[in-house]
């Protein structure tokens, strides 16, 4: 991640507050109504099924912005796999607070564990090969720096943030940009921005082995099928090149594990953030003594 640990903690502040703002609002009116005041009690979040847990920070600060007085337990972390029936933390205290933190908790523990758990999926399905798995901004709004961190817990590796902190020239961009001026425009981008990476899309073989010429940090093969990636790579070495390669486009884990072993070193995903399935998890809850 990019952010600063004060940074990410107001990030996760943040995204409680409003979690907890959106479901509860001014009261949660059956726990009002239901549950006696005085009632105290322990519970247990609990992994229905197996994957790769994230998002823990996030349930924390969840029960913490309901009620600071609760106590809470993790008893993994983020990064961890576990199977169906693993308890992943304890909440004890105000039984009414503890269930009005519930599902926001619930909610950013499932589906911040589903993308770890996608990504670690793609992260095995290219074990052996030199190629590390990337996200990329087909994001959640609102939740991309949580997402993001998610698929850190996966094993997988961050793309650029935004718009703003790197260069990626894709298609639509070249669009507006004749080939013949593509030499001209990536040069003034070095001079204008050298500080920031400098990526250019190629949707075909000869428009990649003419950027390999080019002063890019990486060109992003988009669609390629796995000979294409490999003649692309083949001629980086008669040119001596050393651009860096990034495969894209439809990749699923049995694409991925084809293009990993072409030799290619990045491999960005999509549906790592954009169709991640959460992961079940429930919140069991008892009296306290």
């Amino acid at each position: 991640m990019d952010l600063s640990q004060k940074d990410w903690q107001a990030v996760v502040r943040e995204a409680a507050s409003r979690a907890v703002g959106e479901d509860v609002g001014p009261v949660d009116l059956t726990s009002r109504v239901a549950v006696p005041i005085e009632a105290r009690a322990v519970a247990t979040l609990v992994a229905r099924e197996s994957g790769v847990v994230a998002g823990m920070e996030l349930a924390e600060a969840v029960f913490r912005e309901v009620d600071g007085s609760l106590q809470w337990k993790s008893l993994v972390k983020d990064g961890d796999r576990v199977v169906a029936g693993c308890v992943v933390a304890e909440v004890s205290g105000s039984a009414r607070s503890i269930l009005s933190g519930e599902r926001s908790a619930l909610n950013f523990l499932q589906r911040l564990s589903g993308v770890a758990t996608r990504t670690a999926d793609f992260v095995r399905a290219v074990q052996g090969t030199k190629a590390k798995i990337l996200d990329t901004r087909k994001t959640t709004p609102g939740l991309r720096a949580l997402e993001r961190k998610a698929v850190l817990a996966g094993g997988g590796v961050n793309h650029r943030s935004g718009l703003y902190d790197a260069i990626l020239m894709k298609e639509n961009h070249q669009v507006f940009l004749p080939q013949e001026k593509m030499g001209e425009v990536i040069q003034k981008c070095r001079q204008e921005f050298p500080e920031f990476p400098l990526v250019v899309e190629a949707d075909s073989v000869d428009l990649a082995i003419q950027l390999l010429g080019q002063p890019v940090d990486r060109i992003l093969l988009d669609n390629m099928s796995p000979e294409q990636v490999a003649r692309v790579i083949q001629k980086r070495a008669e040119m001596g090149s050393g651009v860096g390669l990034e495969a894209s486009g439809g990749v699923t884990l049995e694409r991925a594990r084809a293009l990993a072993e072409t030799g290619v070193e990045w491999i960005s995903v999509g549906s790592l953030t954009h169709s991640a399935r959460a992961i079940d998890m429930s919140l069991d809850i008892e009296k306290a003594p």
